[in-house]
Formats: C-alpha cells, structure tokens, sequence
C-alpha cells in the first residue's frame, strides 16, 4: 500500500510530460502534415534515377574501359 505514495506522483509527473509533449509537437507544427510523408514515397524524384545512371557508367575502371577500347591498348 505504501508504494502507492510513490507510483501515483510519478503516474503524475509521467502524465504531465506526455501532455508537455504533445503541446511542444503542436507548437513547432510537427503535425502539420501528415499525409504528405506517407505519398512521398510512392513517387520517384527525377534527381534520384538522374544520380543512379550517372554513377553507374562512372563506377567502370580503368581497367574494364580500355578492354573495350583497342586503340588505348599499349604493344602487345
């Protein structure tokens, strides 16, 4: 029973940070929007498949372009 003393102020306490929370998130408008997140990721940006084809024709070495070129070859 004396336990009681301690968990109903810190139920109180935890409570009173919850709701302190959840006034800070309205204030800094952290749910401004909501759904906006959740179909971002449906769409694929331009940028993105930009970035990837040019770093898949820069990812080659050396080695592997001048197998394709006969003229960049030294004597054989």
């Amino acid at each position: 029973m004396s336990i009681l003393y301690l968990l109903i102020p810190l139920s109180l306490i935890l409570l009173g940070l919850a709701v302190w929370a959840f006034f800070w998130a309205v204030r800094n408008d952290q749910f401004e929007d909501l759904e906006g997140p959740a179909y971002r990721i449906l769409f694929e940006d331009e940028d993105d498949t930009r970035n990837a084809d040019d770093g898949a024709s820069s990812s080659e070495t050396p080695a592997q372009t001048s197998d394709r070129d006969p003229s960049s070859r030294g004597p054989e």
